[in-house]
């Protein structure tokens, strides 16, 4: 599973400082996991899946693709997002996604009011 990770942070683009923040995880974690000293946790491999959309059967097994086929429209979009790091775009948008979801509910509303009306400037 160590090359399987380290497989997936190369094709994600990142290092391993910033895989390891995107996962809330210290990159000494991320490179004794890599070079096999450490094992995964459950909810490490979960996070993993469900950060990335990355088929478990893949990490877990090494069957199957990398990751799971979208399932709609928006889902592929996330995917793209994920996978397109040097996007300067797509890292806006995750960007302001990480810290949506980090504000509190009132703070939220306030960002979805901007986003809305700068989507409405595009029209």
């Amino acid at each position: 599973m160590n090359e399987r990770l380290k497989s997936l942070r190369n094709h994600l683009g990142f290092t391993q400082i910033q895989f390891a923040e995107r996962l809330l995880l210290s990159q000494n974690f991320i490179a004794q996991i890599e070079s096999g000293k450490r094992n995964m946790s459950e909810r490490t491999i979960i996070d993993i899946c469900e950060k990335f959309n990355v088929n478990e059967e893949w990490l877990r097994e090494g069957t199957g693709s990398m990751f799971n086929p979208p399932e709609d429209e928006r889902a592929a979009y996330v995917s793209y997002l994920l996978e397109n790091v040097d996007d300067p775009i797509a890292e806006a948008i995750t960007d302001f996604m990480e810290v949506y979801l980090q504000c509190d509910p009132k703070s939220k509303i306030i960002l979805q009011d901007f986003a809305k009306k700068l989507l409405n400037k595009k029209k």
